[in-house]
């Protein structure tokens, strides 16, 4: 999928991809600073439900920007880790799973806070994420 880099994109909607990456990396802070998971924190929390409502009902708006490639980033990112959080409980439900499950856990944790990360130092420099 290509996105073109150089079309515009209204400050607006910058703005609004700023705010979907910062109640992203709030649901994984609370998972660092509390008894949960950094990948389960930033399933479940509410910022990062927020987020990706904003992300499904407002890409239509950014479609064709370079903007598109951080909605699909921050996209990718959410169901990835559903994905992998899913493989984690089917490895769970077996005693001799739940090591492998943990480790799993903790691995898509640290996945999330890159990809978090990654993205939006690239939006902060105004660069498209590449998706291929």
């Amino acid at each position: 999928m290509s996105i073109p880099s150089q079309t515009p994109a209204k400050d607006g909607w910058v703005t609004l991809t700023h705010v979907m990456y910062a109640l992203h990396a709030l649901s994984a802070l609370t998972g660092i600073l509390s008894s949960a998971f950094v990948v389960t924190a930033f399933l479940t929390g509410w910022p990062s439900l927020i987020a990706i409502l904003l992300n499904y009902f407002k890409r239509d708006n950014v479609r064709g920007t370079w903007l598109e490639s951080h909605f699909i980033w921050q996209w990718r990112t959410f169901w990835f880790a559903v994905l992998w959080l899913g493989i984690a409980l089917l490895m769970a439900l077996t005693f001799v799973g739940i090591p492998a499950a943990l480790v799993l856990v903790v691995v898509t944790g640290l996945w999330v806070i890159y990809r978090i990360v990654r993205g939006w130092l690239r939006l902060n420099e105004g660069e498209a994420m590449p998706l291929g």
